[in-house]
């Protein structure tokens, strides 16, 4: 079997299980310290992944926040930030949107095979684009992008994109923060869609680490013997 990135998976949901609201609205699940955490865990990844639904409809720059941190990775050899890594199906991503124009470092787009040509066409000037397969197949993402020296990949979402990762057995850790709040509205996103997952009651996940974080709580979960306490 060919090596794949460490994968730490990180997302925040309401009490409820739902990874934003219904409406077009942003709902902010995090806290200040929390995102502070966040941005630390980023400054140590070689690659951040999003789908294209997150990279649509949150416009997210996927930087570094912190100037000591990105100074840090600059006096180690690094870019300022890590790799920014997306998948789509359709190639509907709009090259203007932040995950593309913000940021000095490599963007790379894996595309189902059948839009791989309109996707080099609309996207080809702002990013590298590959054939992930039909549909794309995330094992084989994960290799390629080890192959071209990812060896620490944060996947921070959306739901559908946590779901392929998680069923298929791709994730070493998973970072789960619980907002202190219900979104009540089965229209909603929640975390995780249908899918046969490893860890169900026969099987359970390993809880590492409970930490309070102001209003927020982080449930930490090794979910592979790789899996190392920092």
């Amino acid at each position: 079997m060919a090596e794949r990135p460490y994968t730490l998976l990180s997302c925040g949901i309401s009490i409820d299980g739902y990874l934003d609201g219904a409406t077009e609205k942003r709902l902010l699940l995090s806290n200040d310290a929390d995102l502070d955490r966040v941005d630390a865990v980023r400054a140590t990844s070689d690659a951040i992944l999003v789908g294209a639904n997150t990279v649509r409809h949150d416009n997210p720059r996927l930087l570094v926040r912190a100037q000591a941190r990105r100074d840090e990775r600059v006096a180690q050899g690094l870019p300022a930030s890590p790799i920014k890594v997306t998948l789509t199906g359709r190639a509907d991503l709009d090259p203007c949107a932040n995950f593309f124009t913000t940021g000095d470092v490599e963007k790379l787009v894996y595309c189902a095979s059948p839009s791989v040509a309109a996707a080099r066409d609309r996207l080809g000037q702002v990013a590298t684009v590959i054939d992930g397969g039909r549909p794309v197949d995330v094992r084989a993402m994960s290799e390629d992008l080890y192959a071209r020296g990812v060896r620490r990949l944060m996947v921070e979402g959306g739901g559908t994109v946590l779901t392929q990762f998680l069923t298929v057995d791709l994730v070493d850790e998973l970072h789960l923060v619980i907002a202190p709040f219900f979104v009540g509205d089965s229209g909603a996103r929640r975390f995780v869609g249908d899918g046969r997952f490893p860890w169900n009651p026969d099987r359970r996940a390993t809880l590492a680490e409970v930490r309070r974080i102001e209003d927020v709580v982080l449930l930490r979960y090794a979910l592979s013997a790789r899996f190392r306490l920092d």
